[in-house]
Order: C-alpha cells, then structure tokens, then sequence
C-alpha cells in the first residue's frame, strides 16, 4: 500500500511531537528579512493542516497544497471549524498551478524527498517559481543523506491509547532510497485493525538542491541549519533552503 493511504486519521496522534509553532516562529524569520511583506502564503505537502492553520492564525493567508485527498479532508475540516476556509488543492507538486500568486511558498517535514524522481523534483520547483510573486520566497527542508543512510536498520515505535505503529528503515545505496516500512493497528471498539503503508525518501545531496533552484531560475539560495539561523554544519541531519525569486 503507499504513502498516506491510511495514515490521515491518525497522522496527529502519531506526531503529536512536531513543534509547530516553533517551525511557524522560524518561517516567521525567513519572512521579516524579506524586502516585500509576506501576505499569502502557499504551504505545499500541507498534510492534515497543522502548520497551515499556525500560519492562518498569525494573519497570513494560506492557500494549501497536498497530493493526498484524504489527508486534505482532514486539514480542511480543521481550518474551517478554527474559523479558516482556507482553499486546498489536491495536486502533485511537479504539476502545481495555482488561481493566484503567493508572496512566499513553504514545504516542510521533509516533503522534498518524498519526491522520488529528480526530474519531477527539478520541474516542482519550476513551478514554485511559476507561482510565487517577484521577490518572493520559497522555503523548505530537506532530509541529509547522511541522515537517511543512518535510519538503515533502524525501528521507530509510536503510540497513543488508540494506534499503535512500528516503522522498520531500509536504506538502498544504489537507488538512493529510503523505505519505511508501517505497520499501524488502530482500535477499532474492542478490537485492533491492521493496516500497512511504503513511505520512501530519495537522498537528494544539499548540492543538487541547491543547482535545482539555480536551474528553476532562483537568484539568491542560502542554506540554513535544521531550524537555526546559522549554516548548516558537518553531520547536519536537515538542512533548510531559502530561495528568493528575482524582481
């Protein structure tokens, strides 16, 4: 079964850990030292919303983005009864098109490399230039190589009183893979219900990101620590793009 096929309902419980609005005080940074102001913002892989409502409930309008219908629902419904009809579109990126312009794009938890093809990576930030306004930013995380080739062998454990997951990692040097192997039982009354899903990410270099966004016609590219104001340093597990498209 792939990605996201019967996660949604429980993708709050299981991360439950994610600090968003810590991400959201750093996306905030990012936005301060631009020379336009951030108005709209276009949160692409959205999930189930969480950082999209964040972002809703600081003043900026969000339009989100997320190839998973069923996790769209969830992150609709939670934006509308918080008071936020906010319109999500269900699209790939590498396909991205929007009705309007947005003043800055943000693509968070590693949504890059779930990007399993380059050239359709290459064409997804094409598009974020395409919809972004002059001067506008495109921000994002990246899971390291170094990072994913660590998670080889490797198994996770997640629970809450309802849902129970285990995750099994298995890293493939020549396809550059990453495979998370879920098996996620929920209760269902008195009984548990088994269910399992393929998540995948491709170790994309921070070299080749970087020339990606050369390539999609970025003029300024800076590379950041994982939610820190500093480069990134050797051994850095998530590095984070900022690309501003040119006036």
């Amino acid at each position: 079964m792939g990605s996201y096929e019967t996660l949604p309902g429980s993708y709050d419980a299981l991360t439950r850990d994610v600090d968003y609005p810590r991400w959201a005080d750093y996306l905030q940074w990012h936005f301060s030292w631009l020379p336009r102001p951030v108005e709209s913002v276009l949160d692409l892989a959205c999930g189930t919303g969480s950082l999209t409502l964040e972002l809703c409930r600081r003043g900026y309008a969000l339009t989100g983005v997320d190839l998973s219908p069923d996790m769209l629902t969830v992150a609709e419904e939670k934006c509308r009864e918080a008071g936020f009809p906010v319109p999500f579109f269900c699209q790939d990126m590498s396909a991205l098109r929007l009705p309007h312009r947005v003043d800055a794009c943000v693509c968070c938890l590693d949504s890059v490399n779930y990007v399993l093809s380059p050239k359709k990576l290459q064409k997804a930030f094409r598009r974020v230039w395409d919809v972004l306004e002059p001067g506008g930013l495109f921000l994002f995380d990246a899971d390291t190589p170094e990072k994913l080739r660590c998670m080889d062998g490797q198994v996770f454990l997640d629970e809450t009183e309802e849902v129970f997951c285990v995750w099994r990692g298995e890293y493939s040097e020549r396809r550059r893979l990453c495979s998370f192997w879920m098996d996620l039982f929920q209760q269902n009354g008195a009984n548990w219900t088994r269910s399992g899903e393929l998540h995948q990410e491709y170790a994309y270099t921070m070299a080749e990101l970087a020339q990606y966004l050369t390539d999609a016609g970025f003029a300024s590219v800076r590379q950041y620590g994982e939610l820190r104001r500093r480069a990134p340093r050797a051994g850095e597990q998530r590095v984070f793009f900022a690309a501003v498209k040119g006036e």
